[in-house]
């Protein structure tokens, strides 16, 4: 893996060099711009549009506009002189239960090894963490970008989110529509209650897939061979749900656990639909529900639209 930053976590008077490297990777397909005419890839180009000429990098700065059309001008030394980034140091302010913080908050993940001989004083913080279940909050400049950051335990490693100042974070009253009071149907509530509680699991991240980009990857070895590529039907667009509770039922149905057999080796954990479960789905499925029980890959579960 690239190293993407090198310094030291400091917590106290200890000093623990590291190194850190990118977990995640973007697997997003790249495409460029292409003219249809000839075929070839379009470059961007910077350009003034009072000029009308393009503009070389050492003829560019960067400007705030702090008013229609005024700016003022920084060069790369000013800002550099205002970054903190040379201080190379990851501090660590508090320790708190990881708990404690939203995951609205969370950035971007990174891992970090022992640099030279740091590993002692590594493994020492990483221990200490994983048996105190505390979490480091900690400062850290990366990419001239000052941020807060998360310092945890996963498995063996230390590491490191990036996460979000709190006015960075949007206040739920721009959010339009919401409503001022929650009213539920209790009988409703208990229903989707115990249909969460069905279809409750442990999370098992492998079993996700990013289905689009599967689609798209297929269709590329498809135009690559020069075939033509299979646009699936559009789906029908489904209306409002007409009779929530028809929908619940006939969701909590078909996810229902069955008594084993005691012929089985192993019991059945999920119910043939019953004759009433059958007649709730298609009067469901009729009107059209808006309320959808996910889908399930692990085993031979399935999981049906409500």
């Amino acid at each position: 893996m690239h190293t993407v930053w090198k310094g030291a976590i400091s917590f106290g008077l200890v000093h623990v060099p590291v190194k850190m490297f990118a977990a995640t990777e973007d697997k997003d397909i790249s495409m460029r711009y292409i003219h249809k005419v000839c075929g070839s890839p379009l470059s961007y180009v910077r350009t003034c549009p009072v000029c009308e000429q393009e503009v070389g990098w050492d003829d560019i700065s960067k400007g705030y506009e702090y008013e229609k059309g005024k700016f003022v001008l920084f060069e790369k030394e000013e800002l550099e002189q205002l970054n903190d980034e040379a201080n190379k140091a990851i501090t660590i302010m508090d320790f708190v239960d990881l708990k404690e913080i939203d995951p609205i908050y969370f950035q971007k993940t990174y891992y970090l090894s022992p640099d030279h001989a740091g590993a002692n004083a590594y493994n020492l913080l990483l221990e200490a963490m994983r048996q105190t279940g505390k979490i480091g909050v900690a400062k850290i400049s990366i990419r001239s970008k000052s941020s807060l950051a998360a310092i945890r335990v996963i498995d063996r490693c230390l590491a490191i989110e990036t996460i979000f100042y709190p006015d960075e974070i949007r206040s739920i009253e721009k959010v339009p529509n919401l409503p001022e009071q929650i009213n539920v149907n209790d009988k409703e509530l208990g229903m989707a209650k115990l249909l969460i509680e069905q279809l409750s699991t442990p999370f098992e991240p492998q079993k996700y897939t990013d289905d689009y980009r599967e689609r798209v990857l297929a269709a590329i070895q498809q135009k690559v061979a020069g075939e033509e590529v299979k646009i699936a039907p559009e789906q029908k667009q489904q209306a409002n749900v007409v009779d929530l509770m028809a929908a619940l039922q006939a969701s909590i149905e078909a996810v229902k656990p069955i008594a084993p057999d005691p012929g089985e080796a192993t019991p059945r954990k999920r119910a043939r639909k019953t004759p009433a479960a059958k007649k709730a789905a298609e009067t469901a499925e009729a009107e059209a529900p808006a309320v959808t029980a996910p889908k399930r890959t692990r085993g031979k579960k399935t999981k049906e639209s409500v």
